[in-house]
């Protein structure tokens, strides 16, 4: 590997080598299009590749910065965006076997801020059907591989399930996803990557195939930290700069580590890497307190009762494209069903219960700089093992248990890996912080990774 190795930069790293000469845009399209050459048959990450797309927007990106244009931070730099988002000129599936109606195809503010800032759209990454899962299963188009596990077909988590193998298999150093019980933090924690939930709101849904309205906030995935904080700053407009530039030191930092609940049913392995993390941080001088998070049970329960998603995608489909709801993957159509005999006085009530619990979920939180927790507690099943429908929904729900929260209560997360479990396979910390607090989560992660390390250092990792 030489300097200037893409694989060996930062994403600010990159961002500034374009501008000084050091590589350019066609050399950097043209390295992730021929790391994807090299992994697709394998990992099979993406619903639709655009590799010759992207190396005419190269092209056109070198050109500019040849006579001293610049467009953004995300100017000339592969980004992976997942299939729920439109993308002009690509069909949207959403996962189903089917394409939805063509004005999905329309770019929301999000992919618009790509294409205005000239990133290099590598393609459209696989996704669960209408991002109704937490494994990444799709029994209509296949389901990625977890490349941390060489033998076997593990899951890579879902829903956005193609965009954390896309960083691992260096076709894309920036992947957008979607998160509404933890579609982001998921993947990210099951790949070894850094993930971000942001507040309801922060970013515009339109344009992507909505699951639930009430609960759908879109999010990042990178590498690490530094590239996640990077890719945020880049899309929210706020100024660059490095996330350790004022990242609190382990000793400012109190952290409250719930006692029940999230530490339930791990598989071998995961409470005692996360575990193993919070010793490191708290010999390094950041205060644990003991504090649970409330009514995060009843928030379970509401979600395995169907939550607010079933009903909401049940709506969308009887009002967008009805034909769909006849060919839904049975383990989407069994929820979808069942939403069907909820009444709306049930739904309305649940929406109300979800209210009071946010207001009393952030005042919890306002006691510490974030809660701490594991962020997926169960390692990701082979694909062979969760075939039986009941078989996958106990791995569906123990995979989404812990990040569920953040979604029904309106908080941010933050997703970074720690260590590998008993199977090893990546352990993720997940930090939780009141609404709009995802600047200061991305200052705590930096901190933590200085201490604790990224993916990158992991036994096992596989790039």
């Amino acid at each position: 590997m030489t300097a200037n190795d893409p694989d060996t930069l930062s994403l600010p790293g990159l961002h500034a080598a374009l501008r000084d000469g050091r590589i350019s845009a066609r050399e950097l399209v043209e390295h992730a299009a021929s790391r994807h050459a090299a992994c697709d048959d394998r990992y099979r990450a993406y619903f639709a590749w655009t590799g010759d797309r992207a190396l005419a927007v190269a092209d056109h990106v070198d050109g500019l910065l040849a006579l001293g244009h610049d467009t953004g931070p995300l100017m000339g730099l592969p980004v992976s965006v997942k299939e729920l988002y439109g993308v002009p000129g690509l069909r949207t599936y959403a996962g189903s076997p089917e394409a939805l109606p063509a004005r999905w195809e329309a770019p929301g503010p999000l992919v618009q801020g790509l294409l205005g800032q000239l990133a290099a759209i590598m393609g459209k990454t696989h996704t669960v059907e209408f991002a109704f899962g937490g494994l990444g299963v799709n029994a209509h188009w296949g389901t990625p591989r977890n490349p941390w596990d060489s033998l076997a077909h593990r899951v890579p988590g879902g829903s956005s399930s193609g965009a954390g193998v896309s960083l691992l298999e260096s076709s894309a150093r920036l992947a957008l996803g979607t998160d509404t019980a933890g579609s982001v933090r998921v993947p990210a924690a099951m790949t070894g990557v850094a993930g971000l939930k942001t507040t309801r709101g922060l970013f515009s849904i339109e344009g992507i195939v909505p699951l639930s309205p009430s609960l759908d906030t879109p999010g990042l995935l990178a590498r690490d930290v530094t590239d996640l904080a990077f890719g945020f700053r880049a899309l929210t407009g706020a100024p660059q700069g490095s996330p350790h530039d004022h990242s609190p030191a382990p000793r400012a930092l109190r952290l409250g580590v719930p006692r029940t609940f999230f530490w339930d049913d791990c598989s071998p392995g995961v409470a005692e890497a996360v575990e193993a993390a919070l010793a490191v941080l708290e010999r390094a001088g950041a205060v644990l307190v003991p504090l649970d998070l409330p009514h995060a049970a009843e928030a379970f329960e509401i979600l395995r009762a169907g939550g607010l998603a079933a009903s909401e995608l049940a709506a969308f489909l009887e009002q967008e494209s009805p034909g769909h709801l006849h060919t839904l993957d049975a383990n989407v159509a069994a929820r979808v069903r069942a939403a069907e005999a909820l009444p709306a006085t049930a739904y309305i009530q649940r929406l109300q219960r979800l209210q009071g619990m946010s207001q009393d979920a952030a005042r919890a939180l306002a006691t510490v700089d974030a809660i701490v927790t594991p962020t997926v507690a169960v390692t990701p099943p082979r694909l062979d093992d969760v075939a039986d429908p009941a078989a996958y929904g106990r791995h569906n729900v123990l995979a989404l248990r812990n990040t569920m929260v953040a979604n029904m209560m309106n908080l941010c997360g933050l997703t970074l890996p720690v260590g590998v479990d008993a199977a090893g396979m990546p352990v993720g910390l997940q930090l939780l912080a009141g609404p709009w607090r995802e600047a200061h989560l991305l200052r705590l992660g930096a901190s933590l990774e200085g201490v604790l390390g990224c993916g990158a250092d992991l036994p096992g990792y596989p790039l």
